[in-house]
């Protein structure tokens, strides 16, 4: 934890200092440096002071140290306010950012790096490609952009050239899925001109020294950054950085972002051309201007992919447009192409630094993100620009970079010191007023309309005629003379440190800076003509064409008049500071320990000053006397209410304050809160630690109660889910084996007629189901049928229609055993009268010319009026007949077999069969066994008999009842129920309320 780190090496957190001076703050600070402690906290404000040498804390064990850690359970350090920002922007969905300021030299960028690899690093664990995919690309832009956006300066051998804040998207889920890079106020002018012992853009070194020799040879180039007059300055500057490693790790990089071989060829293309263009020479003889030696402007020619004589022309001639509409073509003086000359390169650098940029957005953007779908976008934007600078001579590009830094500072007064006063003012909380300075009239002084610096310039270059840096410095001594933080030599004549006619001073929260206004009005127009426009727009290079779509336009097209490059920065910051206000901050204060880069010197007036403009001191006096946490009433109990028995899972009192005070009672935080009127506010980080702790402890447990529910649920549902699926795959499984047999039964329907008894015909495909049985059923058909032999074939047809018609709903129909039919004229079976039955039949046949007897058998026959008697039944081809036992069979009646309509039989071991008619006048009858067999079925038989006759002709309905059977006599409805009865002998029928009762034996 922070607060143990020995006393040794003094307070971790300025907010924990005895007295709050200066004094000791200096002291604290020296103390923490000079024992290696870089890291201070205030509060949630981290201060870093630039170690100059490399430090063992950013390794992989650090980075598990601070993952998910609050920011006072580890000692000061970059990880725990970039975890403290990933937090706040998972767990609150709320959109954060991490400002980094100072001067510089004091170590914005390296900061800036860290972050970034700390974000990564705790991010997609489960290593989903895609999302390492936009990590690559997010840490491999940084090499890409400190590549060409930065050099090497008197204060810092890798100092930012240009302004960058990167936006990074993140998912519900708290992965990185794309990003946004902004970049403001490239020094552009560096590509042409360098103070002493500075050098150009890292790139141009790069090049030049770890290029290999194919590469510069196709590029026109020596190994020798002395050779080019835009590079010399710097060739023999000591610098820390290993150019030849650089560019290796450059053009990786580019690889890694997406850059195509014919994109990254074409960059170092542009960066050979303006080497190139920085050595070509003007001669004027009086007349004219001439070009020194054509050589180098046909390397830049086959470069840029353009014509010779088109950059010639370019170079010594501006094309204008007369008010008629005439074009003529100008030539330069040699003061003018040289000017005209460096402002394309310059031009040309930026607009190739810009086009990287963006470049690099368009694979890290995010494309095609649905809310509904994914859930929230989340951002968390990281701030790394300019810091604030006091050069020797202070141009354009100081003034605006200071009134960036002028901007963000009021920020800082507006986000951290005004708005939180404000706040405790508007809660009802007790406070002691801090006294802060407000820089808001220095950043009027400049950007206010009308009256402001930035307003005058451009005044000044909209103004016709010959207006210099001198006029325009007189008309700001006029309008800004009462300014209380603007002078210059006219206003204060005895100061001797400016200069008449060429220096102003403002005094920023930084300090005094004094500028030279030469140069401002040129810098301010960025004034390139519009022939190299054109002569960029017509190459054959599809990315230079693409970098200068403003070339397209003819000579003769009237355009707007562009914004002024002052006023185009101020929009940009003014865009950057409101999208920086919505989100949440979190500062890096960085201090710059010396001017000596030493790893081990404090300068203590200049660490001091560094403290003093940057509202350190204000900072922690406002913190002190501060909370560390605020949160609406409502958001609180949402969070914590698991915490505490009176509001889990819902609290019953008055207002959500009552609940939110029930929390704190019970965890003994009266002292450590204050009530708001609509928020609670928590002095320190320990109070919102333990809250947090308990809530950790508890999730697991709500977690698993939830999953035990959601997969019972799940469960349950899947189970119903598993149930359907076997129902239908049963019905399913069900259609297609009747279907088969349905077919099966199809084309064997007609086998009986056919000669060889269908072993011809072929089987249809069965269902899986049936795959198995289906050589079985085959073998079992062709043994059937090549062996029984002709005179069987009748009995084996009716029980395949008494299988078909019964469809097993009766246990026991005979099928096992032989069938005879004609059993009447079976001497075994009926000894005593078969021979009166033989002359019977013999007389029937001759009178009804019947060809086959289909059954014949005894019954036990009832009538409407419940009189059962024993009758013989005859069934022909022709006829059905009741005949007479006892009196040697004699016909008591006859019926035509195709008066017959269908039967019906029960589901038992009965021998009840009702035959119906179409003239609703049924006849009942129970067969009777054999003497010699008393257990025969013979309903199957009849069935099978009936139905094999009857399917040749129509339809002959079955129908098997398991309860009582239907039937019509006389056109009534009757009912017939089966009761078993012991001592019963034989199967008689008796009458019941609405029908028959058929007695059978108990056995």
């Amino acid at each position: 934890m922070a607060e143990l780190e020995g006393l040794e090496f003094g307070k971790s957190d300025f907010v924990l200092l005895d007295e709050v001076t200066m004094e000791q703050f200096m002291e604290n600070l020296k103390l923490r440096f000079e024992k290696g402690r870089i890291y201070t906290y205030i509060g949630e404000v981290v201060v870093s002071v630039n170690p100059y040498r490399q430090m063992d804390i950013y390794g992989k064990d650090t980075i598990d140290a601070y993952r998910g850690r609050e920011l006072y359970e580890n000692p000061p350090h970059l990880y725990a306010v970039s975890d403290a920002a990933y937090k706040a922007m998972k767990r609150r969905a709320k959109d954060t950012c991490i400002v980094i300021s100072g001067e510089s030299g004091a170590g914005k960028t390296e900061a800036s790096k860290y972050i970034m690899q700390y974000i990564a690093a705790i991010t997609n664990p489960s290593q989903r490609v895609e999302v390492e995919s936009v990590k690559n690309v997010l840490l491999k832009s940084n090499c890409v952009l400190e590549a060409f956006g930065n050099a090497k300066t008197n204060r810092n051998d890798n100092s930012s050239r240009f302004g960058k804040y990167m936006d990074i998207n993140f998912n519900f889920n708290g992965e990185p899925t794309g990003g946004h890079i902004n970049n403001y106020l490239l020094e552009k002018s560096r590509v042409v001109q360098q103070h002493d012992g500075e050098r150009n853009f890292h790139s141009f070194y790069q090049l030049l020294r770890g290029g290999s020799d194919e590469m510069l040879e196709s590029l026109h180039l020596q190994n020798d950054p002395a050779a080019y007059i835009y590079t010399k300055e710097g060739a023999a500057t000591a610098t820390s950085s290993n150019d030849r490693s650089s560019h290796r790790a450059v053009m990786s990089a580019l690889e890694v972002i997406g850059f195509s071989p014919e994109e990254i060829n074409s960059i170092y293309q542009i960066l050979a051309s303006i080497l190139l263009l920085g050595d070509v020479r003007f001669e004027s003889d009086g007349e004219s201007v001439q070009i020194l030696g054509l050589e180098a402007v046909g390397h830049v020619s086959e470069l840029t992919a353009t014509e010779a004589d088109s950059v010639c022309k370019s170079l010594l001639f501006r094309t204008v447009a007369t008010g008629g509409g005439d074009v003529i073509e100008k030539g330069h003086s040699e003061q003018d192409a040289c000017f005209g000359r460096d402002a394309f390169v310059k031009a040309l650098y930026e607009r190739l630094f810009g086009w990287i940029v963006s470049r690099i957005n368009s694979v890290i953007e995010v494309k095609d993100y649905d809310p509904a779908l994914h859930g929230k976008n989340t951002v968390i934007g990281v701030l790394d620009i300019y810091g604030f600078e006091i050069f020797d001579n202070n141009s354009f590009e100081q003034f605006c970079i200071n009134y960036c830094n002028e901007k963000l500072q009021q920020l800082f007064i507006e986000l951290i010191l005004r708005q939180e006063q404000g706040e405790y003012q508007r809660e009802g909380i007790t406070w002691q007023h801090i006294d802060y300075f407000n820089n808001q009239i220095i950043v009027d002084l400049v950007e206010q309309p009308h009256k402001g610096i930035i307003s005058i310039l451009d005044e000044a270059c909209l103004s016709v005629g010959k207006v210099t840096d001198t006029v325009c410095l007189e008309s700001m001594g006029t309008k800004l003379a009462q300014h209380p933080h603007y002078t210059s030599r006219k206003l204060s004549p005895t100061d001797k440190t400016m200069d008449f006619q060429k220096h102003f001073r403002i005094r920023h929260y930084a300090g005094d800076v004094t500028y030279s206004i030469e140069g401002f009005l040129d810098k301010n127009k960025d004034l390139l003509f519009q022939d190299f426009k054109r002569l960029m727009y017509n190459s054959a290079n599809q990315v230079l064409k693409e970098m200068w779509p403003d070339g397209q336009l003819s000579i003769t097209e009237v355009t707007k008049r562009p914004l002024t490059a002052a006023t185009l920065f101020k929009n940009s910051i003014v865009a950057l500071v409101d999208k920086l206000g919505c989100k949440e901050p979190y500062y890096v204060r960085c201090i710059k320990p010396n001017e000596m880069k030493s790893p081990v010197l404090f300068d203590d007036a200049r660490c001091q000053h560094q403290v003093a403009y940057l509202g350190l001191m204000e900072n922690v006096m406002v913190r002190r006397a501060g909370f560390a946490y605020r949160q609406h009433y409502a958001r609180v109990l949402q969070r914590y209410k698991m915490t505490c028995e009176y509001t889990w899972p819902n609290h019953l009192m008055g207002s959500d304050r009552e609940a939110v005070e029930a929390i704190v009672t019970q965890h003994g935080f009266q002292d450590d809160v204050a009530y708001g009127h609509t928020k609670l506010f928590v002095r320190t980080p320990r109070s919102l630690f333990t809250l947090e702790q308990e809530r950790a402890a508890l999730i697991p447990i709500l977690v698993l109660f939830l999953q035990k529910v959601w997969r019972g649920a799940l469960a349950r549902r899947r189970c119903r889910r598993m149930r359907a699926i076997y129902a239908i795959m049963g019905c399913y499984k069900r259609y297609k084996v009747k279907a088969h047999f349905r077919e099966v039964e199809r084309r064997f329907a007609n086998v009986r007629n056919l000669a060889d008894y269908g072993k011809s015909v072929e089987w249809p495909t069965p269902p899986v189901a049936l795959r198995n049985q289906l050589a079985v059923l085959q073998a079992v058909n062709s043994s059937i049928v090549k062996n029984i032999p002709p005179s069987d074939m009748l009995e084996v047809r009716a029980k395949v229609a008494a299988l078909t018609a019964l469809s097993g709903d009766r246990k026991d129909w005979g099928v096992s055993r032989a069938w005879e039919r004609n059993y009447l004229a079976n001497v075994r079976d009926c000894p005593q009268t078969s021979s009166g039955f033989a002359r019977v039949t013999k007389e029937l046949r001759n009178k009804d010319e019947y060809s086959q007897v289909l059954f014949s058998g005894f019954c036990r026959k009832v009538n409407r009026f419940n009189k059962s008697t024993d009758r013989g039944l005859l069934i022909t081809d022709k006829c059905v007949y009741k005949l007479e036992p006892k009196k040697q069979y004699k016909v008591l009646k006859r019926l035509p077999l195709d008066a017959f309509t269908g039967l019906s039989v029960t589901a038992g071991v009965d021998q009840m069969v009702a035959l119906h008619t179409s003239c609703q006048d049924d006849i009942l009858l129970c067969l009777q066994r054999g003497e010699l067999c008393t257990n025969q079925d013979r309903v199957g038989e009849l069935v099978g008999a009936l139905v094999d006759h009857f399917t040749r002709k129509v339809h002959f309905p079955v129908k098997v009842c398991r309860s009582a059977l239907q039937l019509h006599m006389r056109g009534k409805p009757k009912s017939v129920t089966v009761e078993t009865k012991p001592g019963q002998t034989g199967a008689d029928f008796k009458k019941s309320r609405d029908g028959f009762v058929l007695l059978v034996p108990a056995n």
